[in-house]
């Protein structure tokens, strides 16, 4: 067995970094199959949308994302790395690259491709998640608080945090931010191919800033007004 594991290049002294590179499909797998708002439905009995019990199922997906991709791997940094969180992403790291760079691509990029891209029919059947939002206008701002605080922050923590940081020390840089546009773009599959496609694409870029600023708030930022502004417009326009 140790001849084996010696022909496969295992190295016990690396033992984090396998288990950080597991995590994704696990985490990931678990969320597709017991995280989802379909499987809440089902718990829940719900047999058609629109009840208001629904809503309450995205919040426990939004819920189920943030303790899987954040709380669980930062328990990982505190008891098996025993570092501190904030060495994965958390600073504000570079302030003024990182403000000045949202400034610029928010109005000069991001709006008009949102808007255009909202437009489409493909968008428009995918999102909101929640459909009842259409005739829920009330519940908007609940909803979309969920979504940023417990969603897009676990998502960036974890892609552009948790693995981004970590594994740049073992593999450097690029192969890091290709790795964690892998484990991204992945869980998009089923999703419109415009917003596959484009989140290889988001992958590399939101990499590359996370680690030209040192954190994930810029990215963080910019991810949470694509997807609010994404609902904002096929719901209000």
């Amino acid at each position: 067995m140790n001849n084996f594991l010696k022909s496969i290049n295992y190295d016990k002294n690396k033992i984090n970094i396998y288990l950080i590179l597991l995590s994704s499909p696990v985490l990931l797998t678990i969320f597709w199959y017991f995280g989802k708002a379909r499987f809440y439905k089902q718990i829940f009995g719900i047999l058609s949308n629109g009840s208001n019990t629904e809503f309450y199922t995205y919040v426990l997906e939004f819920m189920s994302f943030f303790i899987l991709m954040f709380v669980i791997p930062a328990l990982f940094i505190r008891f098996r790395l025993k570092k501190n969180i904030s060495e994965f992403g958390l600073g504000l790291g570079d302030i003024k690259f990182g403000i000045k760079f949202i400034a610029v691509i928010i109005p000069c990029l991001i709006l008009p491709i949102i808007y255009f891209a909202s437009k489409m029919p493909d968008i428009r059947g995918e999102y909101p998640l929640f459909r009842m939002l259409y005739t829920r206008k009330d519940l908007v701002f609940l909803y979309e608080l969920c979504y940023v605080i417990f969603y897009y922050f676990a998502w960036e923590f974890y892609f552009r945090g948790f693995l981004l940081f970590s594994l740049k020390v073992e593999f450097g840089g690029v192969n890091a931010i290709l790795i964690e546009t892998i484990s991204s773009c992945l869980i998009h599959i089923g999703k419109p191919p415009g917003e596959t496609i484009g989140s290889i694409i988001v992958g590399v870029i939101f990499g590359l800033i996370a680690l030209r600023t040192k954190s994930i708030w810029y990215v963080f930022i910019l991810h949470a007004v694509i997807g609010v502004l994404t609902d904002i417009f096929i719901i209000f326009g």
